[in-house]
């Protein structure tokens, strides 16, 4: 697990403006993250230093890619999985896992194409299975095991695309 380190950030949320939701701005434009809130109908960059619905909406879009509660609320953890452009504080999950996570991994894992079974949050055959198929195709450990590398990868994986 990454562990997480303060940022000395402030939080922000709906309504707040000024330089650091600007920088927040930078950094959801710089991850690529205004693409993954088109689907909720605001494909358009700004970085305008406002905290409206777009930028919320682009705050959970980013969450949710890197599996981070989605509140749309910017503190610590999420600063953090910007800055670093990767998953953050998230546990090692492995076969008997069992929970939201689990879900949600399998739910990437159906996108990508390596897992066809049912999305029930429990770690088990299968879901290990499509772990070690997503980590052999991305040259990666295979070692079934969803650690720091593998959250990197999972994150990868869109959940959905804008259309043209």
């Amino acid at each position: 697990m990454t562990s997480a380190v303060d940022t000395s950030k402030p939080v922000l949320k709906k309504g707040m403006s000024g330089t650091s939701v600007r920088e927040l701005q930078k950094l959801l434009y710089d991850y690529g993250a205004f693409a993954l809130a088109c689907i909720f109908g605001f494909p358009e960059v700004l970085i305008d230093g406002d905290f409206g619905d777009d930028t919320e909406d682009t705050v959970k879009a980013f969450q949710r890619q890197v599996f981070l509660t989605v509140d749309g609320v910017v503190g610590n953890i999420t600063w953090q999985a910007l800055i670093r452009k990767a998953p953050i504080a998230l546990p090692v999950l492995r076969r008997g896992s069992k929970g939201e996570l689990v879900s949600r991994v399998q739910i990437r894992l159906v996108i990508s194409g390596d897992y066809q079974g049912a999305i029930d949050g429990d770690f088990g055959i299968a879901t290990e299975e499509a772990v070690k198929s997503l980590q052999r195709r991305n040259r990666s450990d295979v070692d079934a095991i969803v650690g720091n590398g593998t959250w990197l990868l999972l994150s990868q994986i869109k959940e959905a695309e804008c259309l043209p």
